[in-house]
């Protein structure tokens, strides 16, 4: 046989989970054609010698639902090895939508995924009303990797219902029959399934509840079992059991979430999980309660990530300790370097560090209530507080926190925060790891991620892109859990399955997630032993001079979307075979 391409020499771990192989891999009009020696001719041949040969990654948890309008590398992800990703996670989206709720709708994703503004109104074509207009839209743009799209409640709530949607209203019977019929559409033209978000985490730009988060039960039940009849689909949930109200409102809010599962006839669903610091059992209890649900029958996975789910601050970012300071206030809008100037004077610093923080959320504010909180308690939350290095470590310990670190020098908290954001001429980047680091370590993390049922999510590909570079969750799997770590460290095999053929099986993407004949050639070639993630840049390559966390990686020899070579040498290439998967 003769091939479009040979992969030669390297040690091949096909997404299974067993022991590697040194083999050949021909490649054939974007198909693995054959496994072993390959001894026929090739076009192109790669040499794999010294490195691994994987399955290209499935993300399931991504937000490039605007970029993918605009940008066709879809970095950063396309630079961790991943090869295909799905969209429209946590309930938000662009479609369907009215030509009058554009703005609506750019304020919800700009204020629960942080994506600038300014951004999407430049880059968003608009060229689209329905969901499925939206899928022929994103898929006529060729792209690097293959992508899918899952239809979000709030987008369709404010379709629906317009105004209503965020006025505290239940939809009507009329209401939620318009909103069958278009997830029901939306499901037809190859959506990957439906997305909810319950969350007092997640707020409109304007400081208002999402969407998604009003709706009663009546109308999430009869939105799932749109699914129910149908021979694809999955569901996707967010939901923090908290919805700033009194009390433990774990075990109603999981009540909803199973009903929803339920009423979607079988369909395989996941959660978000996480350790949240105020209520740090919860995770244990949705472990326990997805224990049930499988014995059950009931598919329900939960999405967990390899690391805390924190966020970066600097001068540069979204957020820090100092923007809530009223003499910082005045000059927040200046450039850089004149920032950092006028803070290094004493003068300003000392009237700065003396004043009292004005308050940041509120009517109007797209500020989280939680960043008040966190700047009226900089003595305690700065000992969670930490630089990461030029070779980040994401797991360090207490005494090496920026709040030990005052203590030791005598100062407070606030003013070695102060001083640490001047560092590297004001781009020194503070992380701040929320979730997952109640204990200040990883090891209830390596319980979720070795749960049977867990599922590799939460990298947020596209969003959060002024505090958070979470989409090199892969990289640093295959790099920490599987290298690094001292101890409890994760079998390299079974790391690689979590990250192909798990998300893949769960979707119920049969032609991907495996090294198998066959399927298609969507491949990386890995030099595992000089993998490496550094410290995340700020750049401003979004529409509108908008700005985003990159954080450069090597390592990555070579990855494949269909047979054709799209990172070459951690460096995207011209080629574009990436599409939208329409599944069903």
């Amino acid at each position: 046989m003769s091939f479009d391409l040979k992969i030669t020499g390297g040690l091949i771990y096909d997404g299974n989970g067993g022991e590697a192989i040194r083999a050949n891999i021909g490649i054939k009009d974007g198909l693995i054609a054959e496994i072993g020696e390959c001894s026929g001719d090739a076009k192109e041949i790669v040499d794999a010698t010294g490195a691994i040969v994987t399955p290209g990654f499935v993300d399931i948890h991504t937000h490039y639902d605007g970029q993918v309008s605009w940008d066709q590398e879809l970095r950063p992800s396309v630079n961790h090895g991943v090869t295909t990703v799905i969209m429209g996670n946590c309930g938000v989206g662009f479609a369907p939508v009215k030509p009058d709720d554009h703005d609506r709708l750019i304020r919800l994703m700009e204020g629960v995924e942080d994506i600038p503004g300014t951004a999407l109104h430049e880059g968003l074509s608009w060229n689209w009303e329905t969901f499925p207009e939206y899928m022929d839209a994103i898929d006529a743009m060729p792209h690097t990797i293959d992508f899918g799209v899952m239809i979000g409640h709030d987008p369709l709530r404010v379709y629906a219902m317009g105004e209503r949607a965020t006025a505290f209203e239940e939809a009507t019977d009329d209401d939620i029959k318009l909103m069958q019929s278009i997830v029901t559409d939306a499901m037809k033209a190859g959506a990957a399934g439906f997305s909810i978000g319950r969350t007092d985490v997640h707020r409109t730009a304007d400081g208002d509840w999402t969407p998604s988060a009003e709706a009663g039960l009546r109308e999430l039940t009869a939105l799932s079992s749109t699914l129910a009849d149908l021979d694809h689909g999955v569901l996707q949930i967010v939901n923090d059991f908290n919805l700033e109200r009194e009390g433990d409102q774990f075990d109603e809010e999981f009540e909803i979430v199973e009903k929803f599962v339920r009423a979607g006839g079988g369909k395989p669903a996941s959660i978000s999980l996480m350790q949240r610091d105020m209520a740090p059992n919860d995770w244990r209890r949705i472990l326990d309660e997805t224990e049930r649900l499988n014995k059950d029958g009931i598919e329900f996975h939960v999405q967990v990530a390899p690391r805390a789910i924190g966020v970066f601050q600097g001068l540069q970012c979204t957020f820090h300790p100092m923007m809530a300071q009223p003499s910082y206030i005045e000059i927040k809008d200046k450039p850089l370097a004149e920032r950092v100037a006028i803070m290094r004077d004493p003068a300003f610093k000392k009237k700065c560090l003396a004043e009292e923080p004005v308050k940041l959320a509120g009517e109007g504010s797209s500020v989280p209530p939680i960043a008040d909180t966190m700047i009226a308690a900089l003595e305690l939350v700065a000992n969670k507080f930490f630089r990461l290095g030029e070779n980040p470590d994401y797991e360090q310990s207490a005494d090496q926190s920026l709040g030990a670190e005052a203590r030791r020098d005598g100062v407070t908290a606030k003013e070695k925060l102060y001083d640490t954001l001047l560092e590297l001429d004001g781009k020194q980047l503070i992380y701040f790891p929320i979730y997952n680091y109640t204990e200040f370590n990883y090891d209830n993390v390596h319980k979720m991620l070795t749960h049977p049922a867990a599922l590799p999510g939460l990298s947020d590909g596209g969003a959060h892109v002024g505090t958070i570079c979470d989409a090199s969750f892969p990289t640093y799997l295959l790099t920490h859990w599987c290298r690094d770590r001292d101890h409890d460290r994760l079998d390299l095999s079974r790391a690689i399955k979590f990250l192909s053929a798990d998300g893949a099986d769960y979707l119920r993407l049969n032609d991907r997630g495996r090294i198998k004949v066959g399927l298609r050639a969507d491949l990386n070639i890995i030099d595992h032993n000089k993998l490496r993630l550094g410290p995340p840049k700020m750049v401003q390559d979004l529409p509108a001079g908008g700005q985003r966390l990159l954080q450069p990686v090597s390592g990555y020899r070579a990855t494949f979307v269909a047979g054709q070579r799209v990172i070459a040498n951690d460096e995207v290439t011209d080629a574009r075979p990436g599409r939208l998967v329409r599944f069903g």
